[in-house]
């Protein structure tokens, strides 16, 4: 009689999420060892920290978007569509909701699906504190969808400025919370403006565009060294955002956000990326132990407290460090915990010891689009920590990307994909025009 094989359920396509599935696929899948299923709620994958870039149009995610069902038939694991609602830590199932087309005819009912192993990696939402009129007023760069309506709504901004500008006219735009999103987004959007003057938007110029960058704390990028933020702020400053720290937004309204202080600032676009947590169906989901933002505690090993059965990766772990506090919700962070799961998810099932997770910091770069690109390197590279900017920290930039693209599709086809890119810069826009 034949043994049944293990069944390994991934929740969320992110960065962590996938680079899981994709190990997993390989190592167990393709021997037939293991079903490996990978559950999310969009079709496609878009590497998070991209999303300013999709929102601003200098990126269009339908060329570099990736296809969970294409990448999962050629890395031996299973995609399923669908949202989380529920976890059945008794029976081992997981509960997906029912899938409905946009006229609410139901499409796929809701189902359930058993699991041996259970990974969570649904990553991250923003958090507005409660703060009133947020999710009314203002988009969060969650994801594509929400990018694509930012990008859609700044488009038709440019376009009613551009027929009908006036001298004193502004375009305003408000972004609450100055860390990497928040100070991306404002470069992005200077860039944005030059190239759509070239393409004949009249009267567009870096005087038309009032870009204000709200940050509660006291200083822009709170989590990076002083100097790197500085340098940000004056790079941020010379372009011509308004960049107000110590500032707290108490709402938002149609025309704009209310502050702390009593100043108004009007604004015809507002994003809110001040803050994550984990999505709010995650609160105790199951019965397994979350904290104040919704993530799942988990032990060293990543397993949940009350079940080692269940890992959880990524911005929705609850992960402690050595020396104290917890894992910071970054890109790297989610791609150390990938590997360390994989390794702890083959040590489970051949009975072994599991390692305990140590997360390693190799430094942070923020990119202020083509204009410059500030950040520090620590770890093996160098001692201590060092600080990057211009050609140089532009080219680890996008080295991050493509280790990245490696971890899921190997050397030579992401070589490719370079060369497909490096095309598409001369054959297609620089900016996203529709």
């Amino acid at each position: 009689m034949m043994t049944p094989k293990t069944k390994i359920i991934i929740v969320g396509g992110g960065a962590g999420g996938l680079e899981l599935a994709t190990k997993l696929g390989h190592k167990l899948g393709r021997k037939n060892k293991a079903e490996i299923i990978l559950v999310d709620r969009n079709q496609s994958h878009l590497w998070k920290p991209l999303l300013h870039e999709v929102a601003s149009g200098s990126l269009d995610d339908g060329v570099d978007a990736l296809s969970y069902l294409a990448h999962a038939r050629n890395h031996y694991f299973h995609f399923q569509l669908g949202c989380l609602t529920n976890i059945n830590c008794e029976n081992k199932t997981i509960t997906l909701a029912a899938i409905y087309d946009k006229e609410g005819q139901l499409l796929v009912p809701e189902r359930q699906l058993d699991f041996d192993i259970l990974v969570m990696a649904l990553g991250s939402v923003s958090n507005d504190f409660g703060t009133a009129g947020v999710k009314d007023h203002c988009i969060f760069l969650d994801n594509p969808q929400q990018a694509h309506r930012f990008h859609h709504e700044m488009l038709n901004l440019f376009l009613s400025y551009s027929v009908r500008h006036k001298p004193d006219d502004k375009i305003n735009i408000a972004i609450v919370g100055g860390g990497a999103t928040g100070v991306e987004l404002s470069a992005e959007l200077y860039n944005a403006i030059e190239q759509l003057t070239s393409y004949g938007f009249e009267g567009l110029d870096k005087e038309a565009l009032n870009v204000t960058l709200v940050e509660a704390g006291e200083r822009i990028l709170p989590a990076l060294p002083v100097r790197i933020s500085t340098a940000a702020h004056h790079e941020l400053t010379k372009l011509g955002v308004r960049v107000l720290t110590q500032t707290m937004v108490t709402s938002a309204d149609r025309d704009g956000l209310n502050t702390k202080s009593g100043e108004k600032i009007n604004a015809d676009l507002m994003v809110w990326a001040a803050g994550i947590k984990a999505p709010d169906f995650m609160h105790q989901i199951g019965g397994l132990e979350t904290n104040r933002i919704n993530q799942l505690v988990v032990k060293p090993t990543l397993q949940a407290t009350l079940d080692d059965a269940i890992f959880a990766i990524g911005d929705c772990a609850s992960c402690p460090k050595k020396e104290g506090g917890f894992v910071p919700p970054r890109a790297q962070a989610a791609h150390q915990m990938a590997t360390l799961c994989y390794k702890n998810i083959l040590a489970l099932l051949d009975h072994k010891a599991l390692q305990e997770y140590v997360y390693k910091d190799h430094g942070s770069l923020v990119s202020l689009s083509r204009f410059s690109t500030v950040g520090s390197l620590m770890g093996n590279l160098v001692r201590g920590d060092m600080m990057v900017e211009g050609k140089i920290a532009r080219i680890v930039y996008i080295s991050l990307y493509r280790m990245h693209q490696i971890a899921l599709h190997g050397y030579i086809k992401t070589g490719l994909m370079m060369l497909v890119g490096s095309i598409n810069r001369i054959i297609r826009p620089r900016l996203k025009l529709h």
